[in-house]
């Protein structure tokens, strides 16, 4: 292995290859991509990590170049379709489509041709199905190859770059990491001679910014280093004239504090949060999106993209841009926009248009501004793509996806916060994605320079902004983890022993292995102090160290008895909540809501956690969750609902409330009250223990305390240790653990067969070929016959709760279509319950949930229903009503071809699998799988 940086390597004679592919270009080739395409010509894989838009892209270019010229074969990877139909008309235009193929999934064209374009899921199932095309194959490209830090789709990166054959050269692209020597140091491990070329010159310089009320200032000072002492002084002069709730708590526990965590406080912006995207106004030096916007325009610094971290924050830009009559284009890119508009949406429908907001998007569109989203139709976001690429458009308001998608490089980039809603909380954006965003500013050969700004919010500190746009780490993480699919694929291909061997050779294991040499680096230090602590916890009366011991047991099963006795009032407070019905009266210890409750709605089906609708004793309505509950509701009355309650009725209101106040009265709180018992066993051992605390010889030691001390360290230290090496343990083994554990769940189902470990099973053929999320469940159901007596519609609704994820916003009460699909989706739960019990005996991550949030639109687009009515009843936006469409098509289609789906399942079930695929793709959802022209 080779690795270099490739501004200090010297510029080896490029080979008669290299020099003809070069002429291809207008531009000199850099030193990095000189010594890149050499390593090719040596015959060595090579790993190129390179800031956006420095033309890595050319080497995988020359791996497919080359593949032409020798008759040979070369698979071009990208992660995503938008960046295969991008790469699959550059290379048509360099080679002709007569060397060019695609494969995505739902396109096929030309996949017999020398260069072939496909997503890199495309790749990983022709290497488990052992197909014929990988005979001749001797590229492979991994464009965006860091994409294996993803945490859903990372692991396919590795599956491919294991499964290849060795006289494969790999070339992997990679955007800038700070541990590329460590990748490059793996796949030089399970490769052989891979080659590391690093460079980290952008290929336009980068300039930072902040924008505050009107102007924009440079972040740092003249030397390059330092903060801009103007921008210190806007903070000084900020923090006497405005309260600011987002730096820190103003009492330890967070009191006074308007929302406790928004970041760490340090890039400002918590007091005006709750406002947030839905109504940006100014809020003292931060700048309206119309001011950032036109100022920008003034500077000459479009096109721009605009970074807002929320889909409604990107469309609500749009709308308020529309609304000041900010206007940046002329009339000639004017008319350019629009035809663009209408030509890439010719096929759309005026039904489809008007649901769609069509006339909005142009017209906005047309002032040269735009929304890019994951909610936004395929279609717009062609035409965005377009309208940016060509220089017409000037901003477009992304979110993060943006960053990782297609190329759309601008002259600048803005940041509109640099805290992001993360799924759970908000946290600052870390210095690998800050890079990442602002990465897009500055285009090789029409920019000299790109700028990226970053607009003020209160409360931010100046310090901390230089502190990140200063930081390069960007570190690569395997997020590999074997699952059920890739399991019975490898023991089909490879055996048990063998999948293991190579399961080993991960990159996961690769990084966890060096940790295991730190962790015993560690070890021996510690090890010192610990011996130093017991010392000092000397007594003289007898062993301290025993005694010690016997006390740190004593606090443990206290501890494990108070867990235990928690853990079972909230098991007992969800089942009792789950079991509730309408008409009981129940009584809440605590809290504002606290007194007797009827309840109106018990819990609903399908949600992991039961909330059910009540009215309290104030006859308010609302819904109710486990955390207000102290101890398990208990029935203790009765009271009559009507069996179609309307709550927004103010008579049926008063006469509950009525009913509920007659009930209660005279009622003891204790009837609806109960208590989790302790544990017996637990109870008789603490005692047992305290009773040889008190007869040791230590416990009268006047120095007791002292020598406690000392001894409480030494066990803390003990104990951080312990953990420290049991982890470096499972280190040691941990994905072929994984893997075993994962075996034995198949061994149970049926899937493998212990007694013949290198072979499946027929079900685990069928397994082999069910990519799902939820892939073991698929599997079970069709086993158990869950799909058999449904139709096209009903069985859409079925496969979606397998295949949707309801966003953080979705507010639930989703229902089935009707009652056989019902019935179809409570079995579906229940073979998913089943498995939840194989996976947890025998150590397994549970699979995720279903959901049935998107079931009614799938079974109403299946019975022919219009995108208008769908959008307009479902809430759903264009964007993620064509993706999760797609995905149940997907889904059906990986079913209808399963190996032995006719013996395992029902005898139809293929022939309805494809009516359902005939069902939903359709108008817009069938728009974008045209052959690409």
């Amino acid at each position: 292995m080779n690795t270099a940086d490739a501004e200090s390597t010297a510029k080896a004679t490029p080979s008669e290859n290299l020099r003809d592919f070069a002429g291809h270009y207008d531009f000199s080739f850099d030193s990095f991509q000189v010594q890149a395409c050499g390593s090719i010509d040596a015959g060595h894989g090579v790993l190129v990590a390179a800031p956006t838009g420095s033309g890595k892209t050319v080497i995988g270019e020359y791996a497919c170049f080359l593949a032409v010229r020798e008759h040979s074969r070369c698979f071009y990877t990208t992660p995503i379709k938008a960046l295969s139909n991008q790469k699959y008309h550059d290379l048509v235009a360099a080679h002709g489509a007569d060397n060019v193929g695609l494969l995505t999934g739902d396109v096929t064209i030309n996949g017999d041709a020398p260069i072939v374009v496909m997503t890199t899921e495309v790749l990983r199932n022709m290497l488990y199905a052992v197909s014929p095309d990988l005979e001749t194959l001797s590229y492979v490209v991994l464009d965006e190859v860091h994409y294996l830090s993803d945490r859903f789709r990372g692991a396919v990166w590795e599956e491919v770059i294991l499964g290849l054959a060795e006289s494969v050269q790999v070339v992997a692209l990679s955007a800038t990491v700070s541990n590329a020597e460590e990748f490059g140091d793996w796949l030089d491990t399970v490769r052989g001679n891979v080659d590391i070329v690093v460079w980290e010159k952008r290929p336009v310089p980068l300039y930072q910014h902040v924008m505050a009320d009107h102007e924009i200032y440079d972040l740092f000072g003249s030397d390059g280093r330092s903060v801009n002492p103007k921008l210190t002084a806007l903070a000084r002069q900020e923090s006497r004239t405005t309260r600011d709730d987002s730096r820190r708590p103003r009492g330890r526990n967070g009191r006074g504090k308007r929302r406790v965590t928004y970041g760490s406080g340090q890039f400002g912006g918590a007091s005006s949060s709750r406002v947030g995207d839905r109504r940006h106004q100014s809020h003292g030096l931060t700048p309206s999106r119309a001011m950032v916007v036109t100022s920008l325009q003034k500077a000459g610094l479009v096109p721009a993209i605009y970074f807002v971290f929320s889909r409604q924050g990107c469309d609500a830009a749009v709308r308020q841009l529309l609304r000041s009559g900010v206007r940046l284009t002329d009339r000639t890119e004017r008319a350019q926009l629009r035809e663009l508009a209408q030509r890439e949406g010719a096929s759309l429908s005026e039904t489809d248009r008007a649901a769609l907001g069509w006339n909005d998007f142009v017209e906005a569109l047309s002032r040269g501004i735009a929304a890019h989203h994951a909610g936004l139709l395929p279609v717009f976001k062609a035409i965005v793509e377009e309208g940016f690429t060509r220089g017409w458009l000037k901003v477009v308001f992304a979110t993060e996806t943006l960053a990782l998608g297609i190329n759309m490089p601008a002259r600048t980039v803005v940041l509109e916060r640099l805290v992001k809603y993360n799924g759970e909380t908000h946290a600052d954006i870390t210095p690998g994605e800050y890079t990442q965003l602002t990465g897009r500013a500055g285009r090789r050969g029409i920019d000299t320079e790109g700028h990226a700004v970053v607009l003020w919010q209160t409360g931010m500190d100046p310090r901390a902004v230089a502190g990140l746009a200063s930081k390069r780490t960007y570190p690569l993480r395997s997020s590999f983890a074997p699952n059920y699919n890739m399991a019975v694929n490898l023991v089909r291909s490879a055996g048990r022993d063998r999948a293991r061997s190579l399961l080993e050779q991960s990159f996961a294991q690769f990084q966890a292995d060096r940790k295991v040499v730190a962790a015993a680096r560690q070890g021996v230090a510690v090890a010192g102090q610990i011996a130093d602590a017991w010392q000092q916890a000397h007594c003289s009366r007898g062993d301290f160290a025993s005694y010690a011991r016997l006390r740190d047991e004593v606090r443990e099963l206290e501890r494990e008895q108070a867990r235990l006795r928690k853990q079972d009032q909230r098991a007992a407070v969800l089942d009792g909540l789950s079991r509730l019905e309408p008409g009981d009266v129940i009584h809440l210890d605590a809290g504002k809501r606290s007194g007797w409750l009827v309840v109106i709605e018990p819990a609903r089906p399908g949600k992991p956690e039961p909330h059910p609708l009540v009215m309290g004793e104030d006859h308010q309505i609302v819904r109710i969750a486990p955390e207000q509950f102290k101890s398990a509701p208990v029935t203790a009355a009765k009271v009559r609902v009507p069996k179609r309650f309307d709550r927004h009725s103010a008579a049926a209101r008063k006469a509950l409330s009525r009913a509920l106040d007659a009930r209660i009265e005279g009622l003891s709180v204790e009837a609806g009250r109960s208590r989790a018992p302790l544990d017996a066993e637990l109870s008789h051992q603490i005692s047992e223990l305290r009773a040889r605390l008190r007869a040791h010889p230590c416990h009268d030691c006047p120095h007791r305390e002292d020598h406690a001390r000392a001894a409480e360290r030494a066990l803390r230290l003990e104990r951080e240790n312990n953990v420290t090496q049991r982890r470096a343990a499972d280190r040691r083994n941990s994905i072929a653990a994984q893997f075993d554990r994962i075996c034995a769940v198949l061994d149970a189902l049926g899937y493998l067969d212990p007694s013949h470990p290198d072979e499946v099973t027929p079900a685990g053929t069928m397994l082999t070929r069910i990519y799902s999320e939820l892939d073991l469940v698929v599997a079970q159901a069709i086993r158990e016959k869950v799909f058999a007596e449904l139709n096209g519609p009903q069985l859409a609704a079925v496969l979606s709760t397998m295949v949707y994820e309801a966003r953080a916003t979705d507010t639930g009460g989703h229902r089935m279509p009707d009652d056989t699909s019902a019935r179809a989706e409570r079995a579906l739960r229940s073979v998913w319950r089943e498995v939840g019990l194989v996976e947890r005996d025998h150590r397994v991550e549970r699979q995720r949930d279903l959901d049935i949030g998107f079931a009614d639109a799938a079974a109403q687009w299946a019975s022919g229903a219009s995108l208008a009515d769908i959008l307009g009843e479902f809430g759903l936006t264009a964007g993620d009503f064509v993706r999760w469409t797609r995905q149940v098509v997907d889904l059906a289609s990986q079913i209808s071809a399963a190996p032995g789906l006719a013996e395992l399942g029902s005898p139809g079930l293929a022939r309805t699998c494809r009516a359902v695929i005939g069902l939903l793709r359709r108008d817009i959802v069938d728009f974008e799988t045209a052959e690409p022209e």
